[in-house]
Protein backbone atom coordinates (compact mmCIF):
# COMPACT_ATOMS: atom_id res chain seq x y z
CA UNK A 1 0.00 0.00 0.00
CA UNK A 2 1.58 3.53 -1.08
CA UNK A 3 0.19 6.12 1.91
CA UNK A 4 2.44 8.24 0.13
CA UNK A 5 -0.25 8.16 -3.34
CA UNK A 6 -2.86 8.79 -0.80
CA UNK A 7 -1.13 12.00 0.80
CA UNK A 8 -0.51 12.75 -2.63
CA UNK A 9 -3.97 12.49 -3.52
CA UNK A 10 -5.70 14.25 -0.81
CA UNK A 11 -3.49 17.25 -1.20
CA UNK A 12 -3.86 17.39 -4.71
CA UNK A 13 -7.83 17.28 -4.40
CA UNK A 14 -7.75 20.26 -1.82
CA UNK A 15 -5.55 22.40 -4.84
CA UNK A 16 -7.42 21.22 -7.64
CA UNK A 17 -11.19 20.15 -6.63
CA UNK A 18 -12.46 22.06 -3.47
CA UNK A 19 -10.45 25.68 -4.57
CA UNK A 20 -11.09 25.26 -7.66
CA UNK A 21 -15.18 26.08 -9.77
CA UNK A 22 -14.99 22.75 -11.72
CA UNK A 23 -18.45 20.81 -12.59
CA UNK A 24 -19.30 16.82 -12.04
CA UNK A 25 -19.50 16.39 -15.85
CA UNK A 26 -18.01 13.56 -17.74
CA UNK A 27 -15.49 15.37 -19.31
CA UNK A 28 -14.55 17.56 -16.38
CA UNK A 29 -13.83 14.46 -13.77
CA UNK A 30 -12.15 12.56 -17.32
CA UNK A 31 -9.46 15.76 -17.51
CA UNK A 32 -9.00 16.11 -13.70
CA UNK A 33 -8.12 12.40 -13.58
CA UNK A 34 -5.62 13.22 -16.80
CA UNK A 35 -4.05 15.84 -14.86
CA UNK A 36 -3.71 13.66 -12.06
CA UNK A 37 -1.93 10.78 -13.28
CA UNK A 38 0.69 13.94 -14.84
CA UNK A 39 0.88 15.50 -11.73
CA UNK A 40 1.74 12.82 -9.92
CA UNK A 41 4.03 11.66 -12.84
CA UNK A 42 5.96 14.89 -11.99
CA UNK A 43 5.98 14.29 -8.60
CA UNK A 44 7.78 10.66 -8.68
CA UNK A 45 4.09 8.87 -7.98
CA UNK A 46 3.07 6.17 -10.33
CA UNK A 47 -0.89 5.86 -11.23
CA UNK A 48 -0.39 2.81 -9.03
CA UNK A 49 -0.16 4.54 -5.76
CA UNK A 50 -2.68 6.36 -5.58
CA UNK A 51 -5.41 3.84 -7.05
CA UNK A 52 -4.36 1.10 -4.26
CA UNK A 53 -5.22 3.56 -2.01
CA UNK A 54 -8.21 5.32 -3.38
CA UNK A 55 -9.29 2.83 -5.77
CA UNK A 56 -10.95 4.35 -9.02
CA UNK A 57 -9.25 7.66 -9.36
CA UNK A 58 -12.04 8.75 -11.56
CA UNK A 59 -14.75 7.83 -8.99
CA UNK A 60 -12.99 9.44 -6.10
CA UNK A 61 -12.21 12.79 -7.87
CA UNK A 62 -16.67 12.07 -9.05
CA UNK A 63 -17.06 11.75 -5.34
CA UNK A 64 -14.80 14.90 -4.26
CA UNK A 65 -16.49 16.94 -6.67
CA UNK A 66 -20.18 16.12 -5.63
CA UNK A 67 -19.25 16.24 -1.79
CA UNK A 68 -18.35 19.55 -2.39
CA UNK A 69 -20.81 20.65 -4.19
CA UNK A 70 -23.62 19.04 -1.49
CA UNK A 71 -21.58 20.73 0.96
CA UNK A 72 -21.70 23.96 -0.17
CA UNK A 73 -18.14 24.65 -1.34
CA UNK A 74 -17.57 25.88 -4.52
Amino acid sequence: MSERGAEFFGRWITDNVMRGNVGADVVSVAELTTKLFADARAAGIAEEEIEEEVGSAYEAILEAIVGSEHSGKP
